[in-house]
């Protein structure tokens, strides 16, 4: 479910004109796709990189972006001016571009052959200026765009292209993405509320609502043979808890939670849907609530969000699709409660089962225990700890006149004690920059409870993303205090609001 992120790719167009005359142009196109080839050879950058040939008018560049729009294929497109190409060319395909844009300010050397320059060498190797000269019509524009400087047998260039085609990964999924909503939110949560109809037009997305027993039908379907193959997936897998195992008390309910995983499956498949909810609140005749159905397929790249959240299951998807193919994963995730020694604070974030098993190495338990809410029967679920090591989480909320994206940076610790009561999936953090900071600027932002933990990617990857979409980002790192981020967020209120078309 998760792509192979080799079947996205960014077109790599270069700019110049006709003034040169050919045997300069030749060289331009030779030179052009060496830096191409550089890019696409690297393995910090996921995707295909694919050479597009010289630019040099107005109806060629249009025609690029046009192509770029309609490839399905393509999920952005690097610019880069060789020589100097003039602006003005590039105001009609800009202004067509519906594609993300980097905008590569590099050369074709590292070193300056000093002693052997001459104008012919300096009409050839132009991008000092002309990234320049493109670098006015983009802001004249108001293009988004995210600019890297540098050459591209530098690392850094090559890994800041590397997270730019991870971002325009997740915007290219969110473009197609369809949630399914199984029933409606939970009843009276605010931040769970939100413009799906703005949610589409800004972020592609599609939401909409399915009853709970067409999925008990989907459910229902599952034959004898499907269940049997998958508890022994589960068996094989899992460190089953004993009660569970075949011949135990307790394995009709480790059926019954491959049956839902079955069911829920095949319906997903059949609609071709990406990410999905459900509500405790609303189960129909499902016996159990989904916990293990629900952890295995955000495992395999599903967006999941509790409680009716679509838009948690949206983040949750997306972020799947950005970090696809690194070590770590992504998962619905809560702040749940607080440790508050002075001075190692930390926060225990959990759900109330539905936590990705891709957040550890470990061998997660296979266990069933008693809910206490939902009013079914005892689920079965994955019981583990995230691992220790660098995540990010991050929320999305409707703001009315906007999206909101909050990200805090946190370092995810080993479980300073047992906690052999709480058998559920779960990851203990401390937040940046410290928690009395951390928290107040996450409440301060009216961000929401709901996250998506992501052990994969970092708040670089979301920027880019953000940018991309058109969507506010508010970040909370080692570099946040409180006056500052509520000068940010007065400040964007400003700015998103006079942003506004009438």
């Amino acid at each position: 479910m998760v792509p192979d992120l080799k079947t996205f790719t960014v077109w790599f167009l270069t700019g110049s004109q006709g003034l040169y005359g050919e045997e300069t142009l030749r060289q331009v196109a030779e030179q052009s796709q060496a830096v191409a080839a550089g890019l696409a050879g690297s393995p910090d950058i996921p995707v295909t990189v694919e050479w597009k040939p010289v630019l040099t008018d107005s109806a060629a560049i249009r025609r690029a972006m046009l192509e770029a729009n309609a490839d399905d294929s393509v999920i952005g497109v690097i610019a880069w001016m060789h020589t100097f190409s003039p602006a003005k060319m590039w105001i009609a395909g800009l202004d067509a571009l519906q594609k993300p844009l980097l905008h590569l300010h590099t050369q074709a050397n590292v070193d300056l052959p000093w002693g052997e320059i001459d104008f012919d060498f300096m009409n050839l190797n132009q991008a000092a200026h002309g990234d320049r000269e493109f670098g006015y019509i983009e802001s004249r524009l108001n293009v988004p765009r995210t600019t890297v400087v540098g050459h591209v047998s530098d690392p850094a260039v090559t890994g800041r292209v590397g997270v730019w085609t991870r971002a325009a990964a997740g915007r290219a999924a969110t473009r197609e993405m369809k949630v399914a909503r199984f029933g409606d939110n939970m009843r009276y949560v605010a931040v769970t509320e939100g413009d799906k109809t703005e949610a589409e037009l800004r972020l592609g997305v599609q939401v909409n609502t399915w009853g709970v027993n067409e999925l008990v039908e989907a459910v229902a379907a599952s034959t004898t043979q499907d269940v049997d193959a998958l508890v022994d997936e589960y068996l094989s897998l899992y460190d089953v808890q004993p009660g569970l195992r075949p011949g135990a008390e307790r394995h009709e309910s480790l059926r019954e939670g491959a049956r839902i995983e079955l069911g829920l499956r095949s319906f997903l498949e059949a609609g071709g849907f990406h990410a999905f909810t459900d509500s405790f609140e609303d189960l129909g005749d499902l016996k159990q609530l989904p916990g293990l159905a629900v952890q295995r397929l955000m495992a395999d790249g599903y967006g999941f969000g509790a409680e009716g959240d679509w838009k948690t299951a949206v983040l949750v998807r997306t972020a799947a699709v950005m970090g696809a193919g690194l070590p770590g994963g992504a998962s619905l995730m809560e702040d749940y409660t607080y440790h508050l020694e002075p001075g190692h604070e930390l926060i225990l974030g959990a759900h109330m089962l539905e936590v990705s098993p891709t957040l550890t190495t470990a061998k997660p338990s296979l266990e069933i225990h008693p809910l206490g809410i939902g009013g079914k029967d005892d689920p079965v679920r994955l019981v583990f700890t995230a691992d220790p090591g660098p995540a990010v989480v991050v929320a999305l909320s409707d703001m009315r006149d906007r999206f909101r994206l909050v990200a805090n940076v946190v370092e995810n610790v080993d479980l300073p004690q047992p906690m052999p009561k709480l058998p559920v999936g779960r990851a203990i953090w401390k937040p940046q920059p410290d928690f009395r900071t951390s928290a107040t600027a996450w409440l301060t932002a009216g961000a929401a409870h709901h996250t998506v933990m992501s052990t994969q990617v970092g708040v670089d990857v979301f920027r880019d993303f953000a940018k991309m979409s058109g969507i506010e980002l508010l970040v909370i790192d080692d570099a946040t205090t409180i006056d500052a981020f509520e000068q940010t967020v007065r400040w964007n209120a400003a700015y998103y609001r006079l942003a506004q078309s009438i």
